[in-house]
């Protein structure tokens, strides 16, 4: 008879998941980067432990850059990337993905948006559903983004738009106004809040930019007018704990409020974020929260059946991942 931590490990296996918070550029494969520059890029480094905590925000940030930036300077490194991503979710059976690329690269490396965008969808596997968004940072309207940004409503395969970046950086007026046009072009929105600062920018998000995915929302525990909010809107916070430990966010998975925050009526998923830092994969994050924080297997069902359930997908579609997972965990021994 199998172990209960193998059973563990085949039932999340077995769950037919989604993935709704990735950055791409934060997905880079860290082998990859190692064999392109082992000198620069060596084996194992530090930051990709499990201990590993950053002391701030922009620390991580300039060890995501530091990493990401040197590779992705074409669109057949998009691809390259995205194509090794997207396979490693086909072994985890992750059946949906929704990643963003980071906007502002189109300007650094002098590559139109369209053709990275066409490169990470030319890189997609057959069975696997990835919807692509562009995400900026709050003061990217302001300069030479400008012209990019008010044409994103046009770009066909662009499935929807991310507000993130470190949120001590004041939301901007012109926000509301582009996603509102994103929003009317039928394209999602979504808005990183409630992670570094508290749940007053939580919600903003929902109250002022109108969108219904917040990625992390986790600090909207503090205020429970926030959370009933959240909750009135049918906001649904698309969650990464390993990344919120890692950059100290909640102390731990045992303390992290992800289940306050569904016994309060609030929708989550759960995603990996920026698995090229955190060394983390979203089957990882699944058996972190059973090991770590007591999850059962019906708990765990949920949060993938909660991921399909925003999935930009045909109600039928979603409807079947549902039976499929309740009748995995019906099995369930």
């Amino acid at each position: 008879m199998s172990s209960p931590e193998a059973r563990l490990a085949a039932f999340v296996q077995a769950l037919p998941k989604t993935e709704t918070h990735l950055h791409l550029e934060g997905a880079l494969p860290y082998d990859l980067l190692h064999a392109w520059d082992p000198v620069r890029f060596p084996a194992d480094p530090d930051f990709r432990s499990p201990q590993h905590r950053f002391a701030t925000f922009p620390d991580f940030d300039r060890v995501l850059l530091g990493h990401a930036l040197p590779w992705f300077t074409t669109a057949e490194r998009y691809y390259e990337a995205a194509r090794v991503i997207f396979a490693r979710h086909v072994v985890e059976n992750v059946r949906y993905v929704e990643t963003s690329f980071h906007l502002p690269v189109t300007g650094f490396i002098q590559v139109p948006g369209p053709e990275i965008i066409a490169a990470i969808r030319a890189a997609v596997p057959p069975g696997l559903e990835v919807r692509i968004f562009a995400g900026m940072l709050r003061t990217d309207y302001e300069g030479p983004m400008r012209a990019v940004i008010d044409r994103l409503d046009t770009w066909a395969d662009l499935a929807g738009v991310d507000l993130h970046g470190y949120e001590a950086v004041p939301t901007e007026p012109w926000t509301a106004k582009i996603w509102h046009r994103i929003r009317a072009a039928g394209k999602i929105t979504k808005c990183h809040a409630g992670e570094f600062d508290g749940p007053a920018r939580v919600r903003e998000a929902i109250e002022e930019l109108g969108v219904t995915r917040v990625q992390h929302g986790v600090r909207a525990i503090e205020d429970p007018a926030v959370v009933a909010l959240a909750r009135e809107r049918d906001v649904t916070f698309d969650v990464c704990p390993l990344s919120n430990v890692g950059l100290q966010v909640v102390p731990s998975l045992a303390t992290h409020p992800l289940r306050a925050l569904r016994a309060a009526g609030v929708r989550c998923t759960i995603s990996t974020d920026d698995p090229l830092v955190f060394g983390n994969s979203l089957s990882g994050e699944y058996l972190a929260l059973a090991r770590e924080a007591a999850f059962s297997r019906a708990e765990l069902a949920d949060l993938a059946k909660q991921g399909w359930s925003v999935a930009d997908l045909p109600v039928a579609r979603r409807k079947a991942m549902a039976d499929e997972i309740d009748r995995l965990l019906a099995a369930c021994p």
